[in-house]
């Protein structure tokens, strides 16, 4: 799954469109290295977003095409 496609999917941003800009604008990290929105997903990835002074890393725990709000939040664990 694309990595702008997941970020929305996992309800971690609201927008697919916004979550495409931040990947442009290098705000977004793959294991350590910047990423762009067409980056391919996996189980194991380690994202990092920075959004103004605060630094959110996220462990990707399952990838699918589609989550209900309870279970959006299960597709992926908060490490910082």
């Amino acid at each position: 799954m694309r990595l702008d496609k997941y970020l929305k999917v996992s309800r971690i941003i609201k927008r697919r469109t916004v979550a495409n800009e931040a990947c442009d604008a290098g705000r977004v990290a793959v294991n350590g290295k910047p990423a762009r929105a067409s980056y391919e997903v996996k189980v194991g990835d380690i994202i990092e977003i920075t959004l103004g002074a605060k630094c959110t890393k996220f462990k990707v725990e399952a990838v699918n095409e589609y989550a209900t709000k309870d279970g959006a939040s299960q597709l992926y664990s908060v490490i910082e």
